[in-house]
């Protein structure tokens, strides 16, 4: 510790998030390449192509979003949605200029031409309809089509006017939009999804769920090639490739999850990528990027995935659309600027918390439950329903397709790994699972000694014969049930797991034999931790609370109670002095050990926090669950320290200022300041003491003329018919409160009398809460000069008795 004090942790703010931007469904990208829109279930989300961050969200009527289309120019989008209403977005405010009702079926497929003037909208009914973006009317209306329509693609050349339409029966239709007459072509034998022409217009390309690419002739509008392509096709189009010359290449992408290159002056296959390690994703769409030379394809898990025209196809950024409930997550790298994230699904996620860029990781078979990162930052082990782990090494300055390698699998489970956990530093290197087989495994890691002390060597280690394959060194049953979490203690000595038997147990690391039982949970026990600094263990349990027990005699030392729901997550912090705590009520929060009391409350989450993450420093923290959102959070608790000094050191020497206009009768300075505080009462006293000094100098004086000044000076008087509208309210704020209480009624009368003597009505009116206002001080008011006038009333009764006893002194005086 080096003698540094620990300040105990109190104020944490929520500094980026990482959300949901991509639900499955349309994708468009902006001409410009600047701007990728993508559909977020009922909303559309604007991300920043650079970056994938959202910039902007357009949001919708209720209904999902079901095509949207952005004008040529960029300026603005058309959306539609299951309301059958049609939307024009402006692209520079995000707003709605008009919305209509476009049909009572609704649009499955939408297009926008190239001079930005029409929209074309593809009905579940079959019909085919062109709106004038602009004036927002119906300027054709086709039917003919024998089912909903798939596709709509206007002529890219604006010197002849035509749309090309297609349906889920196969049929294409040819529109002319001047002579309104179509032509049908036949060549499909199922749903067409993708229509495109060559940068001359000279041929049109149509590809379809039949599993076929048809070459057209646009003049003649007759077939010239069929090229077959063996899988169902969800997007095709043509590249524009310059520099080839006469060769033109078709690009596709379906239910193989690959984009395959064909000659369309031949119908060979040029090229074909190579699948993912256990990918299971199709492509749903794919869009080509002229300018940067990218294709990017959309994948049925709601992932966009970039390929470079120029590499082969290599791989070279995705963006995540959806996470699903986040599961388990840690920081990495040697800076801590990434997160390995494991979600729903098969891929491990690396995260780039500076710009949101992702690296997926194919290798398990089945959705990851648990991962782990070892000391130095580099190396990841996961735990998989496939029923294996495996091991990861983690290289972000590397190539793209090599910053994640797996290195090793362990296979040996009979159920899923639903607990990981990698031994502390490498005097010894091991991996402890737990599965929901209800066994403990240890992992010998020796074998990638050379990998843990240099990660850059990952690729060399796996180049001949891929991951190795771990052997166990020992295999034992440990609980009765599911083993939700495993922790290794520092100096890897112990290590101990928490269980769905309501039980966590303490373990010898080198043997394998039980060292303790910690029972006292009415529920399962979902997460447990060691202390870095005491021989104490935390476990937090579905019973709602948090357990403190002795690694000494294994004796219950402290119960936590503040969650309304089960705790799912908790973690030591502040040299141990600290807990931090997630729930399945959405909330975080942070105890203190020494008081058993809760420090602060996050809440931001809108559903189970199943992880907590922590850097090194733990000057971060990450939270993710069933909401599917990441909050990264950082510890504010410095600069909310440094903060309350500079206000309290700040406001002693106002509090000082104001004593010294006081003492020169700077009553102007003093309100304004007394105002600027907000410090009613010391404002209060400011207006009693006045008026008090005021009466007593009347008193001396024997005057029988009233003070000139409503509260006791005229220079006080004169202040108050000068703030600014902003003091005025507050003012009138602090009347209201003093009105309330007969004490203070008579200063509260004064000040507000002094208001409406020197202030217009409409400048009081003017004030942002002046209806509020005005409606509470009424009835106080009302109050109190019916006190007085009760006061009044009872003084004639004295004045008769003095005059009454008066009458009778004097009978008494002539009787004598």
């Amino acid at each position: 510790m080096g003698g540094d004090k620990i300040i105990p942790k109190s104020c944490f703010d929520c500094v980026q998030s990482i959300e949901s931007v991509y639900t499955g469904g349309c994708v468009a990208i902006s001409k410009d390449e600047q701007r990728i829109f993508t559909t977020c279930n009922e909303d559309i989300s604007v991300l920043d192509m650079s970056t994938g961050r959202r910039i902007a969200e357009l949001k919708g009527d209720t209904e999902l979003v079901t095509a949207f289309a952005v004008k040529p120019n960029g300026k603005h989008l058309v959306s539609a949605s299951r309301s059958t209403q049609l939307a024009i977005w402006n692209l520079e405010t995000f707003k709605t200029e008009r919305s209509f009702k476009a049909h009572e079926s609704m649009v499955i497929s939408m297009d926008i031409d190239s001079t930005s003037t029409l929209v074309a909208t593809g009905f579940a009914d079959g019909t085919v309809r062109v709106w004038d973006i602009d004036r927002g009317y119906c300027t054709h209306n086709f039917k003919g089509h024998g089912g909903p329509i798939a596709k709509v693609r206007f002529y890219p050349l604006s010197n002849d006017l035509k749309l090309v339409s297609a349906s889920d029966a196969g049929d294409i239709r040819v529109w002319d939009l001047k002579q309104r007459k179509s032509q049908v072509l036949d060549a499909h034998m199922s749903v067409v999804r993708a229509i495109d022409f060559d940068e001359t217009g000279e041929f049109m390309v149509t590809a379809g769920r039949d599993s076929v690419i048809n070459v057209w002739n646009w003049k003649r509008k007759s077939l010239i090639r069929t090229i077959p392509v063996y899988e169902a096709i969800e997007a095709a189009g043509v590249l524009q490739t310059p520099e080839l010359g006469s060769q033109r290449v078709i690009y596709s992408g379906g239910e193989k999850g690959i984009i395959r290159l064909w000659d369309m002056n031949t119908g060979e296959e040029l090229f074909s990528q190579t699948k993912e390690h256990n990918a299971k994703h199709a492509f749903i769409n794919t869009l080509y990027l002229p300018q940067s030379r990218l294709l990017c394809a959309a994948t049925n898990d709601q992932n966009l995935l970039f390929y470079s025209a120029d590499e082969q196809l290599k791989r070279v950024r995705q963006i995540v659309g959806y996470n699903e409930e986040v599961i388990d997550m840690a920081f990495i790298g040697q800076e801590q600027k990434h997160l390995a994230v494991a979600t729903n699904t098969e891929q491990l996620r690396i995260y780039n918390t500076s710009n949101h860029h992702c690296e997926l990781a194919y290798g398990h078979k089945d959705i990851i439950l648990a991962l782990d990162v070892h000391d130095n930052g580099a190396i990841v082990a996961t735990g998989s329903k496939d029923n294996t782990a495996c091991v990861w090494a983690i290289n972000m300055s590397a190539p793209v397709d090599q910053r994640v390698t797996c290195i090793a699998i362990a296979v040996g489970h009979t159920k899923a790994v639903g607990a990981v956990r990698l031994a502390r530093g490498l005097d010894s290197l091991f991996m402890i699972s737990g599965s929901e087989d209800r066994t403990v495994k240890r992992w010998d890691l020796e074998p990638l000694r050379d990998v843990f002390q240099d990660p850059s060597c990952a690729i060399d280690f796996v180049s001949e014969s891929g991951p190795i394959k771990l052997q166990s060194q020992y295999t034992f049953q440990a609980h009765e049930k599911d083993i939700n979490s495993i922790k290794i203690a520092p100096g890897n000595k112990l290590f101990a797991t928490g269980s769905q038997d309501k039980t966590a147990k303490v373990w010898d690391v080198a043997t394998g034999k039980p060292l303790g039982t910690l029972q006292g949970h009415r529920r399962g026990v979902w997460n447990i931790a060691l202390s870095p600094t005491d021989r104490v263990i935390a476990t937090a349990s579905s019973d709602h609370t948090i357990k403190l027990w002795s690694l000494t005699d294994f004796s219950c030392l402290k119960t936590f109670e503040g969650h309304t729901s089960s705790v799912l997550c908790v973690e030591f912090v502040s040299m141990g002095t600290q807990l931090l705590s997630t729930g399945s009520d959405g909330l975080i929060k942070l105890w203190s050990i020494k008081d058993s009391e809760c420090v602060v409350t996050l809440d931001k989450h809108e559903g189970k926090i199943w992880t907590l993450a922590k850097s090194t420093s733990e000057e971060y923290l990450a939270t993710g669950g069933a909401d599917s959102v990441i909050h990264i959070w950082k510890d504010t608790t410095q600069e909310e320290l440094e903060r309350l000094h500079t206000e309290e050191a700040q406001t002693l020497e106002q509090q000082q200022q104001l004593d010294n206009y006081l003492l020169v009768k700077d009553y102007r300075n003093a309100i304004s300041l007394a105002l600027s505080l907000n410090q009613p009462h010391r404002l209060l006293t400011i207006f009693q003491d006045v008026m008090m000094a005021a009466e007593n100098r009347h008193g001396e004086e024997g005057s029988g003329n009233e003070p000139s000044a409503v509260l006791g000076n005229a220079a006080i008087d004169k202040v108050v018919g000068t703030l600014a509208p902003e003091q005025l309210e507050h003012l009138l704020s602090y009347i209201r409160s003093w009105n309330t209480n007969g004490r203070f009624a008579r200063v509260a009368q004064a000040a507000l009398y002094c208001i409406l003597t020197q202030y217009p009505a409409q400048t009081i009116l003017a004030l942002p809460s002046a209806k509020d206002l005005i409606a509470s001080l009424q009835p106080y008011s009302e109050r109190h000069f019916s006190r007085l006038d009760g006061l009044l009333t009872g003084s004639f009764i004295v004045d008769y008795t003095l005059h009454a006893m008066d009458a009778i002194a004097d009978d008494s005086m002539d009787m004598d």
